[in-house]
């Protein structure tokens, strides 16, 4: 946080996450990132074991099991445990999984008790290839039912302002966007970058095929991230074939380095009903270090790319498109250098993540001092 700001009480605060890696972008480069700045004491607790993951020194860490399939029960009763031993020392408890709504029935939290909503979760279990698709509909809808209970006890934050109609009540939105530099590596001309989880519904396929039609042009495809089944099995292959180089996941500077003189990013979602109201980061996070940005036309992403010039739209599931996309790039190097400035320009001045971390730490100062005066 910038010093001019001034100084700001000193938080307890405990974070949650049981399905999330815990170098998240949103939950620990973000937001962690700008309580620890601002003098809060930060306990994380999250997967860190079962995704391979080594805490910050400057956090107080605690290992929790991940919820993965339909394994999570285990997940959820060591998270009560920590819900309850830490939280009794919070002033904000900040969940970040639907899931952990069902550790909290009989525990008594005397802090502020945040849900931040990351996603459209209803919406998302139609993507969830370990729920039998007859369960979905019923899991969507007892999903809404805990979102409505939810807004009755706890004190809710939404990743995008499209999710607001969800709700009966109004509730702070607390963007993903990133953090930009102020001057970028220019745009080259040999490497394209995909960098986020992966999946079905995230275009993996698209991906893949759009490797195989480059085979040959000097264009290399780097895949960054941690994906599921379908992705694994779908990456591996391709990498084996030497059509792409997949890295797996990578921390997230380390991502932003593999991103930085990339010819273009790949941003392809597929069109499913969770990413239309969603704002798309990875779209910001390319914009943000100059890389011009090759989508797929869902609402928000189309109007970003569109509004600021920042790169060339491609049709659903079209990896021959995508790939003509990919080589006009590369063979008009004044266009794809007017784009990447055009997006880096953009997201320098609308999408600077610490002009929303002063927000949020208000919005975190403001909770925990009702929840004070509601114990006094």
């Amino acid at each position: 946080m910038d010093p001019a700001d001034g100084p700001r009480p000193a938080l307890r605060v405990l974070v949650c996450t049981i399905v999330h890696n815990p170098h998240d972008t949103r939950i620990l480069h973000r937001q962690i990132r700008s309580m620890l700045d601002a003098g809060y004491a930060v306990t994380y607790a999250a997967p860190f074991s079962a995704c391979g993951a080594t805490p910050w020194p400057e956090l107080t860490a605690v290992d929790l099991p991940r919820a993965v399939g339909r394994n999570r029960l285990g997940a959820l009763r060591a998270a009560r445990g920590v819900l309850r031993r830490y939280g009794r020392d919070a002033d904000v408890v900040i969940l970040h999984d639907p899931e952990l709504l069902l550790a909290l029935p009989g525990l008594s939290l005397p802090g502020a008790v945040v849900w931040d909503v990351h996603e459209d979760t209803g919406a998302a279990l139609v993507a969830k290839p370990w729920l039998p698709s007859v369960l979905r509909p019923i899991a969507g809808a007892g999903v809404r039912a805990a979102e409505r209970l939810a807004e009755r006890s706890l004190r809710l934050m939404l990743a995008d302002a499209g999710y607001r109609e969800r709700f009966g009540q109004a509730h702070p939105v607390v963007p993903n966007t990133t953090f930009v530099p102020e001057a970028v590596v220019p745009s080259g001309d040999s490497r394209v970058v995909y960098i986020g989880h992966l999946a079905k519904a995230r275009g993996v396929a698209t991906i893949v095929e759009t490797a195989r039609k480059l085979a040959g042009s000097g264009i290399s495809v780097d895949v960054v991230g941690a994906g599921d089944g379908f992705a694994r099995d779908a990456l591996s292959a391709a990498a084996a074939e030497g059509v792409l180089n997949w890295h797996g996941f990578v921390p997230f500077d380390q991502a932003m380095r593999l991103l930085d003189g990339s010819l273009a990013g790949l941003a392809l979602l597929r069109d499913m009903p969770n990413f239309r109201p969603s704002t798309p980061t990875k779209v910001i996070e390319y914009m943000a270090h100059g890389v011009p940005v090759i989508s797929t036309p869902l609402p928000l992403a189309k109007a970003l790319v569109e509004q600021h010039g920042c790169g060339i739209l491609a049709p659903f599931d079209d990896p021959v498109a995508t790939a003509d996309a990919i080589l006009r790039l590369r063979d008009h190097a004044e266009e794809r250098a007017e784009m990447g400035r055009r997006g880096h320009e953009a997201a320098r001045e609308l999408y600077h993540w610490p002009n929303a971390a002063r927000a949020f730490l208000d919005t975190l100062e403001g909770w925990a001092a009702e929840a004070a005066a509601q114990r006094r």
